[in-house]
Formats: structure tokens, sequence, C-alpha cells
């Protein structure tokens, strides 16, 4: 009789505990589990960061006035979210400020915002 009542206490205690870990837990999450919104803030930040790259490479050729302050906005962007692709982020910004330091060159030299390859 007491072995049975030792088996029954045992299942007991077993069936609590997995009902404690069942669906309805309200147990903290492990620290290797990462947070849903983590991976799209730096993925959103890895796309500011190419794009700014992009955008200021363009702006060497046309519309400087443009985009050399839309690079320069996404590139800061980038990174004040913390992106993987630094260096990236770092030369749109830098290719977002050399488009301002040609289209001022080019200004002082034709007196206007147009300019042309053909002289």
């Amino acid at each position: 009789m007491a072995l049975t009542t030792a088996r029954a206490a045992a299942r007991d205690a077993r069936s609590a505990d997995a009902g404690s870990l069942g669906a309805g837990s309200t147990s903290t999450p492990s620290a290797r589990t990462p947070s849903p919104g983590a991976r799209p803030v730096t993925r959103e930040a890895d796309g500011l960061a190419v794009a700014s790259f992009v955008l200021g490479l363009l702006g060497l050729l046309v519309m400087n006035i443009v985009l050399g302050p839309v690079a320069i906005v996404m590139a800061l962007l980038a990174l004040a979210r913390s992106t993987a692709r630094r260096g990236r982020a770092l030369l749109g910004l830098g290719l977002g400020i050399a488009d301002l330091v040609v289209l001022a060159v080019l200004v002082t030299a034709n007196g206007t915002v147009s300019w042309s390859l053909a002289g």
C-alpha cells in the first residue's frame, strides 16, 4: 500500500511539472532566444547603409543636389541604428558630402546649378 502511494505521489509530481511547462506556462524565455524585433531593425539599417552608398555614388554623376543630402541622411540613420555594414554607411556619408562639394565647385565655376560634361 505504501508503494502504490509513493508511485501515485511521483506520478502527480511529474504531471504537475509537465503541466507547468505547457502552453499556459508563464516562465521567462532563455537568454539565447532572440527577441522577435531584433533582426528586422538590423536588416533595415543594413539596407539604409547600402542605399546611402548607392545614392551617394549615383549623386556624383547626376542630381547631386538631391541625392547628396538623401545619402547623408540615410547614412546617419544607418549609423544611428547600429548597422552591421558600418563601412558602407561611412562610404555613403562620404560620398554624400562629396556630392555637395562637387555641386559647390560646379556652381562657383558656372554660376548655375546645372552643368554638363560637354563644356
